[in-house]
């Protein structure tokens, strides 16, 4: 299944759900020093390889990071070619003055906020399904 591609649809139906913990975004240059499980997500670039992860994990790999963030979900199941999707939920975060880093996997949308603005994003990201 390739995943909703409808804008007006998956707007309504995206459900939002806050994922426990504090995140981080950090950057390694090797694996080397790392376990299957000790990250979220990963992704190499030229210049480094960036990995999400727990705070904590982290913090025990002495990795530096900038800011403590939030993880939501969007838990409907978007399509890699759905259109407008993220531009919609970016504006309304943007127009309350929250950054938002997203990450598109093969089944949903991943949006990273600071952890003090977690609350607002869900309350914002909710009225798109009311």
């Amino acid at each position: 299944m390739s995943g909703e591609k409808d804008l007006q649809i998956l707007l309504k139906s995206m459900k939002p759900e806050h994922n426990s913990g504090d995140y981080v975004f950090c950057k390694i240059e090797k694996l080397e020093q790392l376990k299957g499980n000790d990250f979220e997500m990963i992704f190499k670039e030229k210049e480094a390889i960036t990995l999400i992860l727990k705070k904590e994990i982290a913090d025990s790999l002495q990795l530096d990071y900038a800011v403590v963030m939030s993880w939501i979900t969007l838990s409907v199941h978007s399509s890699l070619e759905a259109i407008g999707l993220t531009a919609a939920f970016s504006n309304a975060l943007s127009e309350n003055e929250i950054s938002c880093n997203v990450v598109a996997a093969y089944y949903h949308d991943h949006i990273f906020v600071n952890k003090k603005d977690v609350e607002i994003a869900m309350e914002i990201l909710n009225k798109f399904s009311n």
